[in-house]
């Protein structure tokens, strides 16, 4: 936690503290970007074959560069949405949650679940979902109609969001136990966040784990009841454990610091 200096007349501020894998986001971004086009690419080549002469001769070729075009275009989508696309989702969830999370940490690509909040009274988990069209969830079922031929090409599958939010839960409790021991239990939520601006068809009401729309994140925080923080030792070991991970990025902002 960090908070302005201050003497006995001036109010705490607190500001949120964000940590981010920059060169992991710039890797992923480069690999997304030769996937991409190495997929459309041998989708294309594919595509040719039937133009050769004895074409008949070559369809297996043709079958195997259209399932190998395809498999790395889905790669390229599945990275893009995450590592490329503007505004990504770690930018997303930065806008939404500085003003209701002053007091809080917000880890990305840095924890064994991609984005992480840590405030006094325990842990939140974003679980990012760019899908389109028509989407609905009852209990932990979920449900995707509209697509058209974009199920196939160029959207990448809905899958189950719930399940992603709760093995995300399991990979953080289990880097917890071995790394802040001394802590016995500590309250880890998640919610489920959609991020494509344009898409307002989501019936997620009866969903089992907290989902919405980016834009309802604000509210949803503010309505929550507010929880007892957690015993200062156990913030303390959970925030050590978290910012092992990003132990770089503090030593550059350490000496950023100093240097001004």
């Amino acid at each position: 936690m960090q908070t302005l200096p201050c003497n006995v007349s001036t109010p705490i501020k607190f500001i949120m503290i964000i940590l981010r894998d920059d060169q992991r986001i710039a890797r992923l971004r480069r690999v997304s970007q030769i996937t991409s086009f190495l997929g459309m690419g041998i989708l294309l080549a594919g595509m040719l074959i039937l133009f050769l002469p004895n074409s008949a001769n070559l369809v297996l070729y043709q079958l195997v560069a259209l399932f190998f075009g395809w498999m790395l275009s889905q790669v390229g989508i599945y990275l893009g949405n995450r590592y490329v696309r503007d505004p990504r989702p770690d930018e997303l969830l930065d806008d939404v949650l500085r003003k209701v999370a002053r007091n809080g940490r917000l880890y990305h690509y840095l924890l064994p679940a991609t984005h992480v909040l840590l405030i006094p009274s325990g842990i939140i988990v974003f679980v990012p979902k760019y899908q389109a069209g028509n989407i609905a969830v009852e209990g932990d079922k979920w449900k995707q109609t509209g697509l058209g031929l974009r199920r196939f090409f160029g959207q990448e599958r809905l899958g189950n969001p719930t399940r992603e939010a709760a093995l995300s839960i399991e990979a953080l409790a289990s880097y917890l136990n071995k790394h802040a021991p001394s802590v016995e239990e500590v309250p880890i939520g998640a919610i489920i966040v959609f991020t494509n601006k344009g898409n307002k068809n989501l019936d997620l009401k009866n969903s089992s784990m907290p989902a919405m729309h980016y834009t309802k994140i604000k509210g949803y925080l503010r309505q929550q009841k507010q929880e007892s923080a957690m015993a200062e030792d156990d913030y303390q070991a959970v925030k050590a454990a978290f910012d092992k991970k990003a132990a770089h990025l503090l030593e550059q902002t350490a000496v950023g610091d100093d240097e001004e």
